[in-house]
């Protein structure tokens, strides 16, 4: 053990930064090469390397934005007259230290992709950056400074093999220059063999592993099913974590304003491990390893618990975190269309001033009882109770990256979508973010709040990406294992993010499994949303059904489920074109999302409801799940499959759509479209899924993107929700419609096909039946009118019919009697009606 000192300081909020840049080139040919600078969110600019010293070219440039700056992202890029981007070294890199004025000083060598904060650092004499064995017979060697392998006398050996040959990699054709050659050897590469690379003049380089951890036998000779993570007792806490290609590991402790360093053990299948005896409750800590040649420090993968900001993982006693009123709980869902999933971010749920909660915009917050506001409404949970939602989604708590949780009393906002750890609670929701164990108690305590009013939780996760790669404790352990990879080399982008995981390989699967099954053990959580689930592999997500099942069939699995351009072949993506084999896994319905409204992307176009023609058979299949009339190439399997949308935290509000689709149209107008796209959801076969605030027709002011807007534009407004109190008390009625009828929510595919029966009409009427075999009546008639006017509608049969919803009111129980057989349905509206089984059940 070796005691070190320490100190943490936290950075400024800065709005304008300035940059010194300096480049050398150990070829000298800087001709074409430039800047392309950006901040987060903002439109990047060229920078030219303006300056010349010592080192080699220099750039400056500055930076400004309305918003705090917390990273400057650049590339350095070749340009020609014919094209800007001929060139470029490496993907996205980000400058992320900044003194107190907000300038920052780095130092670039060409072909390293590691940014220099420090001269002094940067190595001049010439040395192997790397030995990576790439094939099974191949180790690509990079060098600091470059090469003439044909003159230069340069000789390599490779100790533990031997080699076939060596072939050099020039800069360009026209060069006699090169820092990269590969050694082709006589014999396969063992992965458990230890290697060692030297070549004359720069020295020797322990050979680690390269694009040969992307294949199936690195996972077999490494896929470990054991303990990861800290597991901690008064006595003694363990620690270990995965990382076959480091060298060495070492754990740094922090405790009591006191650091410690402790070297690990080797263990099996890569592992490194060790055990301190005493007790390290509240101990902050970083594993430190060594591949090849270079220290890196990071953050546990698995790490429950974190420090302010995530700066470092936290050793926590988990029996301690458990509210007073925590208790098991218990899980009642049949099935998931019996669900009424309503998708709401923690802060905006509380932030606004009328919303009657003290604990605006934290965990506690959302659990208080009895908020009201100013004129006695409902807010908060009380309020969704009262609704009838039975399942609440949350957008992202576990830790991101963009709030910085020591400057809460400034404005700060965002969904959470910049994942930072994932098994451990955003501090910015709780009310000390710097007491790592009270984010976790005050989480429960709100998801014990959601139980005990009779609702359940979903969990929004994202573990398709990382906010930023080379800080990534993934990237920082087994660097090139965790991301897929292009055919050129380059991180896959199919999030558009700038980087895709790799779920199909066995220890990142795993890591999505086992931090699914801790929040659902640990938290209780009853579902998981995935977002970009396409980006994940078909296996994968019927492993993490498998393991939640275990635990308990009726936690929910819900995702995007969209084909989205990853480095995977398209037969294994999660997504809906594959649904077939994820049974007991729902997409988001998109083709009906974007039919009933118009194409979600595009402001101006229309849907069903907004007067596009040419929509009816797309609402067929929309309402009917895809079941009676099935759709092309989504391959669901049961309505338990599908999520059906109006609108959901990305994108325009339906309302916000409305207004840019049919700006002439009255307020009225623009009220009953509302409701009938929110009838249409609530009344399809499928799950329902409502966003926040859509029951009282949320306006973001036209922001189609607001994850970073300020809480003006995101809040839930309690004063709209008062405004819109009819609506509300129409959608309440249509959601306890829902769950009184099971022919609104029919299990299978069979049910559908046999109780469905769709009504001839013109292209802005939908009319079917649902007949039924139990309970007071024999069948419902469903009408939804996109027509600009009333229709009138011919029955085929003169009743009594019980009305249940007539595009104002809905209920489970009449709302008045209909003794013919033709129904005049007003104009954008949405009308049930039900035949009796008898006459009896009418006096009733």
């Amino acid at each position: 053990m070796v005691r070190i000192e320490s100190y943490e300081k936290q950075p400024p909020i800065l709005k304008e930064v300035t940059v010194t840049l300096h480049y050398h080139r150990y070829d000298q040919d800087y001709d074409g090469w430039n800047l392309w600078v950006w901040l987060e969110g903002e439109t990047g600019k060229m920078v030219e390397f303006s300056g010349e010293d010592s080192y080699g070219k220099t750039a400056e440039f500055a930076l400004q934005s309305t918003e705090e700056i917390k990273r400057v992202g650049f590339i350095i890029r070749k340009s020609t007259e014919e094209n800007d981007w001929a060139g470029k070294r490496f993907d996205d890199r980000f400058i992320t230290s900044f003194d107190s004025s907000g300038h920052a000083e780095v130092w670039l060598m060409q072909g390293m992709e590691r940014i220099y904060e420090n001269l002094n650092d940067v190595t001049v004499f010439p040395g192997i950056i790397s030995a990576k064995i790439d094939k099974w017979d191949e180790i690509s060697v990079l060098t600091n400074l470059s090469f003439d392998w044909e003159h230069d006398n340069l000789h390599v050996s490779l100790t533990g093999g031997e080699i076939k040959k060596v072939r050099v990699e020039k800069d360009n054709a026209g060069s006699d220059l090169a820092n990269r050659l590969v050694i082709k050897t006589k014999n396969r590469l063992s992965l458990t063999k230890q290697y060692k690379v030297n070549l004359s003049h720069f020295g020797y380089c322990e050979v680690t592993f390269g694009d040969i951890m992307r294949t199936k036998k690195f996972d077999q000779t490494f896929k470990y099913d054991g303990f990861l993570g800290s597991q901690y007792t008064p006595e003694q806490t363990t620690f270990c974590f995965w990382a076959p290609s480091a060298r060495q590991a070492e754990i740094k402790l922090f405790k009591n304003d006191e650091v410690f360093l402790y070297k690990m053990h080797e263990g099996e299948r890569g592992t490194w491990h060790i055990e301190l005896n005493g007790d390290w409750e509240g101990a902050h800590y970083l594993y430190r390893v060594r591949v090849g040649k270079e220290w890196r420090e990071t953050q546990d993968p698995y790490g429950k618990a974190v420090s302010v900001n995530g700066l470092r993982s936290a050793v926590v006693d988990l029996t301690k975190t458990n509210p007073a009123s925590w208790k098991p709980v218990t899980r009642t869902l049949e099935s998931p269309v019996d669900a009424v999933i309503y998708e709401l971010h923690i802060r905006d749920a509380t932030i606004h001033d009328d919303s009657g909660v003290f604990n605006k915009g934290k965990y506690l917050g959302l659990a208080e009882q009895g908020t009201v506001t100013e004129y006695g409404f409902s807010t908060g949970l009380d309020y969704l109770a009262e609704l009838g939602v039975t399942h609440i989604q949350l957008l992202p708590f576990y830790d991101y990256w963009t709030v910085d949780e020591t400057k809460l009393d400034q404005p700060q906002y965002n969904w959470g979508y910049d994942p930072k750890h994932f098994n451990a609670p955003e501090g910015s929701y709780s009310t000390d973010p710097t007491h790592h164990s009270l984010r976790i108690k005050e989480l429960k305590t709100l998801i014990q709040a959601i139980h005990d009013r009779g609702m359940s939780v979903i969990m929004d996760v994202v573990y398709n990406h990382v906010y930023d790669v080379t800080r990534s404790p993934f990237h920082q352990l087994v660097p090139g294992y965790y991301f897929r990879y292009a055919r050129n080399g380059k991180l896959s982008n199919g999030t558009g993010v700038g980087n895709d995981t790799a779920s199909e390989r066995a220890m990142m699967r795993r890591f999505i499994v086992d931090s699914l099954v801790y929040w659902a053990t640990e938290y209780q959580i009853d579902g998981f949303r995935f977002d970009l689930m396409g980006i994940h592999d078909v296996e994968t997500m019927r492993a993490a059904r498998e393991a939640l099942n275990e635990i308990d069939p009726a936690i929910i699995m819900l995702g995007e489920g969209w084909d989205l351009q990853t480095a995977l072949p398209d037969h294994l993506k999660a997504n809906q074109y594959q649904a077939d084999q994820m049974k007991g896994v729902a997409h988001f319905n998109d083709a009906l999302r974007d039919h009933l409204k118009g194409n979600t992307f595009s402001k101006q176009d229309s849907g069903f409801i907004n007067g596009r023609i040419g929509m009816r058979y797309h609402l067929l299949q929309g309402v009917s799940a895809g079941m009676k009339v099935p759709y092309d190439r989504k391959t669901f399997l049961s309505p338990e499959q599908v999520v059906n949308y109006a609108e959901a935290h990305d994108n325009h509000t339906l309302w916000d759509k409305l207004c840019f689709t049919t700006p002439n149209a009255t307020m009225s107008d623009h009220k009953r479209m509302h409701r009938l796209a929110t009838s249409i959801i609530l009344l399809s076969q499928g799950v329902p899924f409502l966003h926040a605030g859509q029951e009282f027709m949320r306006t973001k002011y036209g922001v189609e993107n607001s994850y970073r807007s300020p809480d003006e534009i995101n809040k839930l407004d309690w004063h709209r929700r008062e405004e819109f109190h009819q609506t509300v008390e129409f959608i309440k009625g249509l959601i306890k419609l829902r769950k009184a009828h099971p022919s609104f929510r029919m299990r299978t595919k069979e049910e559908i096909i046999e109780h469905m029966h769709f009504h001839p009409t013109d292209e802005r009427l939908i009319a079917y039946d649902l007949t039924t075999k139990e309970g007071p009546y024999e069948r419902f008639t469903v009408i939804h009118n996109a027509h600009g006017g009333p229709v009138k509608y011919h029955l085929d049969s003169g009743g009594p019919w019980h009305i249940l919803a007539d595009g104002i009111h809905a209920d489970s129980k009449p709302l008045g009697v209909l003794r013919s057989d033709m129904v005049e349905v007003s104009r954008h509206s949405t009308y049930v009606l039900a035949l009796p089984f008898n006459t009896t059940a009418i006096r009733e």
